[in-house]
């Protein structure tokens, strides 16, 4: 087959713009090939290179002394002692996910799953985020219905326990939803496997599914903005097997015990591109590829399919050669394709050859790290009008309005299309904040969450991007967790428009200052940004995936409220109701600032709560809906009526942050309370759990009647 010829219009089909192109014929000296120009399109795009944001990236804390591997490999690792390390990564299917739901949502858990045993750790846990535009537009039910499915459908097929997530809907995502994914693993911590190759003259080898034409360009589709040619792209998103997956990663995890590995790497965004040219510039190496031997599943495909496929379930290794014969033995007794398709060489070269013609010869280390680097122009956020008057309304009106919301109603409509307990370790499952998984023959458990509110970062990034940490801190403190480690996701519309440039900006701020605050370092991590539709952006949603440590089961706080149990809250309320759920869902305003993160108080409150996890049987933080929410939340799941002593709709539905909501006996509400006052962590009776009604102030409803409009509120609204 005759290759295009290389005219402006297929160098700007390939997301290149001109000034881009002119400086790969600098690099190359000449006009690329069809197969190189694909190479150059896949390596340099926002998704691959981080072109707009590996500046501002680099501002993140990344280190500290529980991290054993921070950014740049398949996953971040983190120390959890007794020689173990939790693997751990969050990444973003957002556009194909919104072309083709159940298959982008798929291979979504299908690549994180792999970054994770790609280092040599069995996946244990999976969260998922998702973004979804208003519940009455026309393609949100589908959206909902596929990438649950989709989720579903990887995950419990591969056997891998759903703990954790969240779900909101908003019209800002209408043209764009987000799918972030997240997989953690476990790993001894001196068996890490990395990316890096080493050594001339050594094999790479193929492993896994068979190459086909899905998912040609995604990476370069993903890296673009929607508009209405958006069905023709359907044949860039991937098709998944997870069965496939699952014998990948048990011949993989065999495969690292043979000792034939130097080093491997998932074939993801860009497939066989990426993949060989990370492992050679990693190792100072050049690669050189043979496409005749790359196992295909379709008849005629060319060097440019084979380079950009993104077919799913694959890997590339760089084999010990005297450990060849092993190493096939073990993926041949999986029935997966085990093929030497090259060599690492010691020029700096990219070398790839099909039926014995040069299809690319690309200086390696060039290609890889001479992508464009953009220092974007921004703006900063301007600071947002102040709040107007809230009319005053019937206090359990309001909860009511929230918790019939699709974003404050209970969500077990997605998660009990997920497995959640398979492999039988989960101690804590979706639906009552940080999930927690056993660490499999030990005393330790580990707890997981995902959060961000894209309505403070819309108001005000830096907050809203710090806000995103505290929570997921506050959500790991208030289970017993000493929070770890985090991995962001950071889903932005057009980097080139300064106002989303200053938003991106912004947030990571925040979010810098919160994880060194908090001591909580970004070991992993993906951006995803042109998440517009015909120019209209996404709300800003850097999405915090965190990891914490329960260090034994004594540690742990997973009581439930129940009648009797004392009602207190941990930190100052002033009634911040500025981007409030309430002002949103009752008064359709998002007015006013964020509210403030006091870091400091964060801490300080945090530490509290797990240096007296003993005298408290059941903790929430407070966040979205305030007091009121999560006062009725922890009653609804224990059963048990509440009354809170206050009617006044900024104490009850305010955000203030650094707070927890606990249910104690009297006695130990008493012991807390002193404590509380010789730390200085301010502590506050608010009410309590009793009878079976809700009541805040004078006004009440039956706990009953509440629960059925919680339990039926997401799925009236899509199901």
């Amino acid at each position: 087959m005759q290759d295009p010829a290389i005219t402006p219009d297929l160098i700007a089909a390939h997301g290149l713009k001109p000034d881009e192109y002119a400086r790969i014929l600098e690099i190359i000296g000449r006009e690329p090939t069809f197969t190189e120009l694909g190479i150059f399109s896949a390596m340099w795009n926002e998704h691959c290179s981080y072109k707009s944001s590996k500046k501002w990236l680099r501002t993140l804390p990344t280190t500290g002394p529980q991290v054993i591997c921070g950014p740049g490999e398949n996953a971040g690792v983190v120390d959890i002692g007794d020689g173990q390390a939790v693997v751990f990564k969050m990444e973003s299917h957002n556009h194909p996910s919104y072309i083709e739901p159940y298959q982008g949502a798929a291979t979504g858990v299908g690549g994180i799953l792999r970054d994770v045993f790609t280092m040599g750790a069995r996946p244990i846990a999976a969260m998922n985020s998702l973004s979804f535009g208003a519940t009455d537009h026309p393609k949100t039910r589908q959206l909902v219905h596929g990438v649950v499915e989709g989720v579903g459908g990887y995950g419990n097929c591969f056997g891998v326990p759903t703990v954790g997530g969240e779900v909101r809907f908003h019209p800002a995502y209408n043209g764009n939803c987000l799918v972030n994914a997240f997989a953690a693993g476990l790993a001894d911590a001196d068996k890490i496997f990395y990316s890096a190759a080493s050594g001339v003259g050594m094999p790479v080898v193929y492993l896994g599914a068979k190459t086909g034409r899905d998912g040609v360009g995604g990476a370069t589709m993903a890296s673009a903005e929607f508009d209405d040619t958006i069905e023709e792209k359907r044949p860039t998103v991937q098709v998944g097997d997870p069965f496939t997956e699952k014998r990948l990663m048990e011949a993989t995890l065999e495969l690292m015990q043979t000792g034939a590995v130097i080093s491997i790497q998932d074939m993801g965004a860009a497939g066989l591109t990426c993949s060989a040219v990370e492992m050679g510039d990693k190792g100072g190496l050049g690669v050189k590829l043979q496409l005749d031997d790359v196992p295909q599943r379709e008849p005629n495909m060319t060097a440019y399919e084979m380079m950009l496929s993104e077919s799913q379930e694959r890997m590339l290794m760089v084999l010990r050669p005297d450990k060849e014969a092993e190493a096939r033995a073990v993926f041949v007794k999986w029935d997966l394709d085990f093929a030497i398709v090259g060599e690492t060489i010691a020029e700096d070269r990219f070398l790839v050859l099909h039926g014995n013609v040069v299809k690319a010869d690309l200086p390696l280390a060039t290609l890889s790290g001479s992508a464009p680097e953009y220092d974007r122009p921004w703006v900063e956020t301007p600071a947002a009008d102040p709040l107007t008057e809230v009319p005053e309304i019937d206090p359990i009106d309001g909860l009511r309005a929230l918790i019939s919301s699709p974003n404050y109603a209970a969500k077990q409509w997605v998660y009990e299309q997920y497995d959640q307990m398979v492999m039988s370790d989960t101690v804590r499952t979706p639906g009552l904040g940080a999930g927690i998984i056993r660490v499999h023959g030990t005393e330790k458990s580990l707890a997981f969450t995902s959060d961000v509110t894209p309505r403070y970062v819309k108001a005000n990034p830096y907050q809203g991007g710090a806000q995103a940490v505290a929570e997921a801190y506050r959500n790991l403190t208030a289970v017993g967790a000493t929070p770890l480690a985090t991995t962001d996701n950071l889903n932005f519309g057009n980097p080139e428009k300064p106002e989303i440039m200053g938003q991106l900006v912004g947030a990571i701020k925040g979010i810098g200052a919160a994880v060194a605050a908090l001591d909580m370092p970004i070991v992993s991590g993906n951006v995803s940004l042109y998440n517009e539709t015909d120019g209209t952006g996404i709300l800003p949603t850097p999405t915090i995936g965190a990891v914490g440590l329960i260090a034994a089961p004594e540690l742990a706080i997973t009581g439930t409220a129940r009648d009797g149990h004392v009602a207190l809250v941990i930190g100052d309320t002033t009634g911040h109701l500025g981007q409030s759920a309430l002002l949103a869902e009752v008064f359709n305003r998002e007015e006013g600032d964020a509210p403030h993160v006091d870091l400091a108080a964060e801490k300080r409150n945090g530490d509290f709560i797990r240096a007296n996890h003993v005298l408290i049987t059941a903790c929430t933080d407070l966040s979205d809906g305030g007091l009121a929410l999560a006062a009725f939340e922890m009653a609804e799941a224990g059963g048990t009526g509440v009354h809170l002593d206050t009617a006044d709709m900024a104490q009850l539905f305010g955000e203030d942050q650094a707070r927890y909501l606990i249910a104690c006996n009297f006695d130990q509400a008493e012991a807390l309370m002193t404590t509380a006052a010789q730390a200085g962590v301010p502590i506050h009776s608010v009410g309590k759990f009793t009878g079976d009604t809700v009541r805040f102030g004078h006004v009440e409803a039956p706990l009953a009647d509440l629960a059925a409009l919680y339990r039926s509120g997401f799925e009236t609204a899509v199901g």
